[in-house]
């Protein structure tokens, strides 16, 4: 089992190479190419997570589904997320990175591929919403198994003075996969059929599996002693810290998925913008989140502030969903303000996308070596309980409390986070 170690325990003064414990010899800058196999596999996810999602016209349309069947075959692709992220991070601990990345992105570079021969739309026969269903609902159990993984890995590459910076890094791979996904899978959908979208995502989690197979190994220790000594500590489900800043990161994605999904819809029906500000306001909160991110690991790698942080990002994303709640009770008899509306949301949301590179680390560091995978699945599964409920309560909080209820739920929520967070020891 791979230990969390220092940069300086994996390469002693005057040395320019480190050994790992099987014997292999790997250069200064290889925690590099780890963190490159770490992007490259939570993007590839990330464009399938967040890309299908954005073929839901063309898949509506192809599949011949009807609003509910496609929210439920849709929803189910975050539903396999949510229920196999722990046991993945279980298996991650026990296994070791390096197996259980390969065998999800081999396990989903395989069915994505099944996906492509069998469960597309042709002109003999079209599946059943049962079908495509149950089929993404593999998917997302399968891709489940990156993020613990992958995490773990990078965790064990980089030292405390790094960690921040590169799990930030890393973090920057979900709104970079999503937004590609987004770009390309519909337009290829139109052109070529889902049977090139599947296709096409298969071929990226088989090359993000060659990329683990080549160059992804367990970082070099300082022997059975160290890493016993690194991995000691309660189980991460049975430490109340850990439990907490899992619980404060679920939170605050609350209000972080309400904006990605129905922020596009608030514009539109709301504030009557066209679809050119409606796609260029979530494109600068795709951009500002991936700035924000790899700032604030830097930051905080440099400063060792990585809790204050987060209470402050939690706090200051509450302060700008409570102006948005605000602004549009206001914009409803005020028109005029409905121009600021747009820059609202661009700013509340990303305040409560900066942060998450840094949290992440810090709950892996909290958890301690052989319990990293664990942790950041825990984590994780509460996240994609997000995106499961959230876009099901929007629609109802929409019916009783109009959009000044949804932004005061959102509001809530990252304000309940604040206190969960723990304070600087």
């Amino acid at each position: 089992m791979s230990a969390i170690v220092t940069r300086n325990d994996r390469q002693p003064p005057g040395r320019d190479i480190a050994a790992s414990p099987a014997g292999r010899t790997f250069g200064p800058n290889h925690r590099w190419k780890v963190l490159g196999i770490g992007v490259a596999a939570n993007a590839g996810f990330s464009a399938t997570f967040s890309g299908i999602p954005a073929t839901a016209v063309v898949m509506r349309q192809g599949y011949h589904l009807d609003n509910a069947a496609l929210g439920f075959a849709l929803g189910l692709l975050g539903l396999g997320v949510a229920l196999s992220e722990l046991p993945w991070g279980v298996l991650t601990d026990r296994w070791g990175d390096r197996r259980v990345l390969l065998t999800g992105l081999g396990a989903t570079a395989a069915w994505l591929l099944v996906m492509a021969m069998l469960v597309v739309p042709t002109k003999l026969a079209v599946p059943g919403v049962t079908l495509l269903s149950a089929s993404l609902l593999v998917a997302g159990l399968l891709g489940g198994s990156v993020n613990g993984s992958s995490g773990r890995a990078i965790m064990g590459w980089f030292g405390e003075g790094e960690r921040g910076f590169a799990m930030s890094v890393r973090q920057t791979a979900v709104p970079l996969g999503g937004g590609l996904g987004a770009l390309v899978l519909p337009s290829l959908a139109l052109a070529l059929g889902f049977a090139a979208v599947f296709g096409l995502l298969a071929a990226l989690s088989a090359l993000s599996a060659f990329f683990a197979w080549r160059w992804l190994h367990e970082p070099p220790a300082q022997g059975d002693a160290h890493a016993a000594a690194t991995a000691s500590g309660p189980a991460p489900l049975r430490n109340i810290e850990v439990w907490r800043i899992s619980t404060a990161i679920g939170l605050l994605c609350f209000p972080q998925v309400a904006v990605l999904t129905f922020a596009s819809v608030f514009l539109h029906d709301f504030a009557g913008m066209g679809t050119w500000v409606t796609s260029a306001s979530l494109a600068v909160v795709q951009t500002g989140a991936m700035v924000m991110r790899v700032w604030s690991g830097r930051f905080t790698d440099r400063h060792g502030n990585r809790r204050p942080f987060l209470r402050v990002c939690s706090a200051l994303s509450a302060l700008a969903f409570l102006v948005l709640w605000l602004l549009v009770i206001a914009a409803a008899t005020r028109p005029a303000l409905m121009l600021l509306v747009p820059v609202m949301v661009v700013v509340a949301g990303i305040s409560v996308s900066a942060w998450h590179g840094v949290a992440y680390t810090e709950l892996a560091t909290l958890a301690g070596a052989g319990h990293v995978g664990t942790a950041l699945s825990l984590a994780n599964t509460l996240v994609f309980v997000g995106f499961c409920l959230v876009p099901i309560a929007i629609p109802w909080l929409l019916i009783l409390f109009a959009w000044p209820g949804v932004w005061l739920a959102a509001t809530i929520c990252a304000a309940t986070a604040w206190p969960i967070f723990l304070r600087a020891a």
